[in-house]
């Protein structure tokens, strides 16, 4: 009967410690590149092969990174920045060796189990509420974690920007010509029931800490400017995507002014408030989010947000032992400018 390959034979064979041989399968990036290569070519002499369950059971380690997304899991791979964000965090799985494992949660009961059954060493979670029980349950697991966006939480490490000082700063280079605002805004709440409303209407603290901090920006800027807020049009969309925005334009185009600002949370949302728009409102402003190229060749005002970048870090914190504290916050800057 073959003799059953090890690991220890495959370091015998390449001439390393048993340590370092199995760090080339399981931390490759604390490896230098040549070892590593002379352990994997030993590896196929040999015929040895790592036994992922086997590993799993005897270090209490899967080897797979969860993504833990609060959007159905399909605005993964529609939305661009969501799909930005996502290829952050596989670049940091292919240096680490780690597989990678979507999460998707549907706003029901049993989120919170789902997410804390998922055979994975750490998360990765998608921007949330502050009401979201995934957010309390994850901060409660022992497993390493981070977020984009926020909410903070203690126990989960946060990537974010200050999105009030962003917003605030783009909505008054938006109205310094004294236009009329519009608002297009993500979700208030966990339930996304979309629709127009006014300022009036809006809760003073919104659920979504993004759309919060973002919605206090455009509240402060519009007061700033000696307008309205109370009577300023919001009109509140389900999903970030360019049909929402799309939908949000064409409820608010009965209240639109000549000359007017539409204040999107996205450029995906602006990019849809514009080709539902510009036909009949060919004078209007738009500002969005995220400085995506399409967005800037739209005219769209934007403000930086590497999702890219913000998706590394997320990963980073969450996987590196040596480089675990409480967050990084990101840089910001308004771009395009006010015609």
């Amino acid at each position: 009967m073959r003799k059953r390959v090890t690991l220890k034979d495959v370091a015998d064979r390449a001439g390393v410690s048993l340590m370092t041989a199995s760090y080339a399968f399981t931390r490759p990036s604390r490896v230098a590149d040549a070892t590593r290569e002379r352990v994997h070519q030993a590896a196929g002499e040999l015929g040895y092969h790592p036994n992922a369950m086997g590993r799993a059971l005897k270090y209490g380690r899967t080897r797979q990174l969860g993504v833990v997304f609060g959007e159905h899991l399909a605005y993964a791979f529609d939305d661009p920045q969501a799909a930005q964000f996502l290829a952050g965090v596989a670049e940091v799985c292919v240096e680490e060796g780690l597989g990678l494992t979507l999460i998707p949660t549907r706003g029901d009961d049993a989120d919170a189990d789902r997410v804390l059954s998922a055979a994975v060493d750490a998360f990765v979670l998608w921007t949330t509420a502050e009401d979201d029980p995934v957010l309390a349950a994850v901060a409660d697991d022992p497993r390493p974690a981070a977020i984009q966006g926020g909410p903070r939480r203690e126990g989960i490490a946060c990537v974010t920007q200050d999105d009030h000082a962003a917003a605030l700063a783009m909505a008054s280079l938006g109205l310094r010509d004294g236009r009329s605002p519009v608002v297009i805004s993500f979700p208030l709440d966990r339930g996304r029931e979309p629709g127009l409303t006014t300022g009036a209407h809006v809760p003073e603290r919104v659920t979504f800490h993004v759309t919060n901090a973002r919605m206090r920006g455009f509240r402060d800027a519009i007061a700033g400017a000696g307008l309205d807020w109370a009577a300023t049009p919001v009109a509140v969309v389900a999903r970030n995507s360019r049909q929402h925005g799309h939908a949000a334009a064409r409820l608010l185009a009965p209240h639109l002014a000549g000359g007017g600002v539409v204040m999107a949370m996205s450029d995906e949302l602006a990019l849809g408030a514009r080709q539902a728009l510009r036909d009949n409102h060919p004078d209007l402003v738009y500002l969005g989010w995220d400085a995506s190229q399409e967005g800037r060749r739209a005219g769209i005002v934007s403000v930086t947000n590497p999702l890219r970048e913000q998706g590394r870090r997320c990963a980073e914190l969450a996987v590196k032992e040596d480089d675990r504290h409480a967050g990084d916050d990101i840089p910001w800057s308004v771009v395009g400018g006010v015609r």
